[in-house]
């Protein structure tokens, strides 16, 4: 690095996790073995979300067949503003050896989406750094944050209601028809944040004379990525649970079956058009042989904010204050935590870290976050600080 020792964003909370509509504070550390001639330090914060994917498509025939590669993309600012923390911005001035703090604070706007990342898409939230150098390559570091959507589940209507669902079909066997196999699966509620137990109620009837090799409950992620001209969905299962097999003209029940949701982003990725999130947790009953699985899917809805009534389950002595009109539709949460409720602690995405990709301005003098998994709230009811 030459004359620069040391150049980092330090933030004041230990956990970069922030609530849409907070203060981010914290300072510029920078240290010199020698005086550095510069324009200024800068420090820009930005929010965007982005998707991209390619498609392979075939045109012409014959001869003049040919294979092309489409991109499909979209891009959503939040916002984009840069702080000049040091020097004239124009023009220069000198910086004399030693060591430097540049202290800063920035609030974030209201209703800004969850921090979300995947291969197709992310939500990205990033502080840069920037030592602005007259002729020569600027000296940047990167720090990633998390900001979360506070969602609600005392204001979402569908959350505190029992969910149910059954489905049978009748399975070939040669040329003759084999009775049906059939299921109903129900849950006593919708609504769940990170850390939630979910109770899994199942009965299983397996009325043909083929082995069903497993039954199984999923929890999947359905995902849709909307670029300018075309949207794609995906499909990702984030928990699962199984039992053995049922013998033909056999039965099985679930029976409270537990299921702990781990840590995900919140449901419908509230203000942001082009990433949007559901989830279902998916009853499968897997037949021997060539057969498709039957399937009974239920929508449920990750939140943020826990319901009050599971509140209520795990600290008996809690009193809830007077309910507040539900909302027919998801739509922007409040900006913070209501004072009435357990804090959550934090836990990194169960999909793990990701790479952060370079941007336009980036070059190798870039230090800081080079990899990154945004965090999200996670109630262990057994750990809660709650009382």
């Amino acid at each position: 690095m030459g004359k620069l020792i040391a150049f980092d964003i330090v933030l004041n909370n230990k956990q970069p996790v922030y609530i849409a509509g907070q203060n981010i504070e914290g300072h510029v550390t920078l240290e010199l073995s020698d005086v550095m001639k510069m324009r200024g330090v800068k420090l820009e914060f930005t929010g965007r979300a982005y998707v991209h994917w390619t498609e392979q498509h075939s045109t012409g025939s014959g001869k003049t067949r040919r294979t092309e590669t489409r991109h499909y993309s979209a891009t959503e600012i939040y916002f984009n503003f840069e702080f000049l923390l040091f020097g004239p911005g124009t023009g220069s001035t000198l910086l004399q050896a030693g060591h430097h703090t540049f202290p800063f604070t920035y609030t974030l706007p209201q209703n800004l989406p969850s921090s979300y990342e995947s291969s197709i898409g992310n939500v990205r939230y990033q502080l840069k750094a920037k030592i602005d150098k007259p002729w020569k390559f600027d000296h940047k570091t990167k720090r990633m944050i998390t900001v979360i959507s506070m969602l609600d589940l005392n204001q979402q209507p569908a959350a505190a209601a029992a969910v149910q669902g059954q489905n049978s079909k009748n399975l070939c066997c040669l040329c003759c028809k084999s009775g049906p196999i059939s299921a109903v699966f129900h849950v006593d509620r919708a609504g769940y944040v990170p850390g939630d137990t979910v109770f899994l109620n199942a009965e299983i009837s397996n009325n043909s004379s083929r082995r069903m090799c497993a039954s199984r409950v999923k929890l999947i992620m359905i995902t849709s990525y909307h670029a300018t001209t075309k949207t794609r969905t995906d499909f990702k299962c984030v928990a699962s649970l199984s039992r053995g097999e049922i013998p033909p003209h056999g039965d099985d029940v679930w029976s409270g079956d537990q299921m702990i949701i781990p840590a995900i982003p919140p449901s419908y990725l509230v203000g942001c058009s082009i990433i949007d999130i559901r989830y279902i947790l998916q009853l499968e009953v897997d037949p021997s042989g060539p057969a498709f699985d039957l399937e009974v899917p239920l929508e449920i809805i990750i939140g943020t904010i826990p319901l009050r009534q599971v509140v209520q389950r795990y600290y008996p002595q809690w009193q809830p204050p007077p309910a507040q009109p539900a909302r027919a539709e998801p739509s922007a949460p409040p900006a913070v935590t209501p004072p009435d409720l357990p804090p959550p602690s934090y836990a990194e995405c169960v999909f793990g870290k990701v790479t952060i990709g370079e941007d336009d301005d980036d070059n190798e003098h870039m230090g800081g976050d080079k990899i990154f998994a945004p965090s999200y709230t996670y109630y262990d009811w057994s750990k809660s600080s709650f009382k």
